[in-house]
């Protein structure tokens, strides 16, 4: 870790107290396993829920509990005397029986069990312009579960990222990874769409810095970089030395292509929805930086060991 990264997390940490234990859903994943980090480096013990007890470490020292929605009791035990939830949990796409619905079904139990528990906060990870309106499930969903927490009457904050990066991050890893192997790389339309992300320890600095908080919030969690795709795609080539060139085919034929992408990798590299959204700038906002990492900057650093390796979304969670 970098110096600049250990004084973000020394800042975000400062204000917490030493005494009690929070709850992390999914600790042991992406998101989870930062906020989780940085809560245990300002001396907090950390309890998981998650359905991957699996992916513990040997030496970790986060206690685990089931994240079981079908046992609210058990939640409600198991979150008991907690001094605030950090709930990560979501579904990025409907696989098997489990769709954007379940999940909204599933945050609405949490919540209330934390509730039942008497946990003091909930901060939420949500998504960058949920509309209860949205024609996409998953922009609709997050906005509903934002609804459920605004009623179930705990003090809370709701983070709103558009794309994570840093980690283990899948987006941008892929990308990468395709761009090293293939001639020619196909952006959809002219590429000029912004993306807004975020670093997933930014992410997490925010979050414990609004565990610490006990006013309602909305947060746009966001980098200082808007890079258009084509711009993204661009730094990434640039940093991992790759000859493919750059292509542009018709936006109505990219759900298409990345669906035939998926079904040779085995996984969803991109979905129809998440294409058609970033098109139409919502995973972009206008307002100003709350992370601090940029983007361009990143890749640059990371250029030699980014998508060296596939990430596979599906063997993450449902394999």
């Amino acid at each position: 870790m970098s110096q600049a990264a250990s004084v973000q997390r020394a800042e975000a940490t400062a204000s917490l107290g030493h005494d009690g234990f929070d709850v992390v859903t999914g600790a042991f994943g992406y998101s989870g396993a930062a906020i989780a980090r940085d809560l245990q480096d300002a001396g907090r013990t950390v309890r998981t829920l998650t359905g991957h007890p699996q992916r513990q470490r040997g030496d970790s020292s986060i206690e685990v509990r089931p994240l079981d929605f079908d046992d609210p009791i058990g939640l409600t035990k198991s979150m008991r005397g907690a001094t605030t939830l950090y709930n990560t949990y979501w579904i990025r796409f409907p696989h098997g029986s489990s769709g954007h619905q379940t999940a909204v079904a599933n945050s609405r139990t949490l919540f209330h069990a934390a509730r039942q528990a008497g946990v003091e906060r909930i901060v939420h990870i949500s998504i960058t312009h949920p509309s209860i309106t949205s024609r996409y499930p998953y922009f609709r969903g997050k906005a509903e579960v934002e609804r459920i927490l605004a009623e179930v009457g705990v003090s809370y904050a709701a983070l709103r990222p558009a794309v994570l990066f840093g980690g283990d991050g899948v987006l941008l890893n892929n990308i990468a990874w395709l761009l090293r192997r293939l001639p020619v790389f196909a952006i959809g339309g002219r590429g000029d769409y912004r993306i807004r992300p975020i670093h997933v320890d930014d992410l997490a600095r925010l979050a414990v810095e609004a565990g610490a908080d006990r006013n309602n919030q909305v947060i746009d969690a966001v980098s200082p970089d808007r890079p258009t795709f084509v711009e993204l795609v661009g730094l990434i080539r640039e940093a991992v030395e790759s000859h493919a060139r750059l292509i542009r085919l018709p936006k109505v034929a990219m759900p298409a292509m990345a669906s035939l992408l998926g079904t040779v990798v085995r996984d969803r590299l991109l979905t129809a929805d998440e294409f058609w959204a970033m098109t139409e700038g919502l995973v972009d906002t206008d307002g100003p930086a709350t992370g601090r990492i940029g983007i361009s900057s990143w890749i640059a650093e990371q250029g030699a060991t980014l998508g060296t390796r596939y990430a596979n979304e599906l063997d993450r969670h449902f394999r």
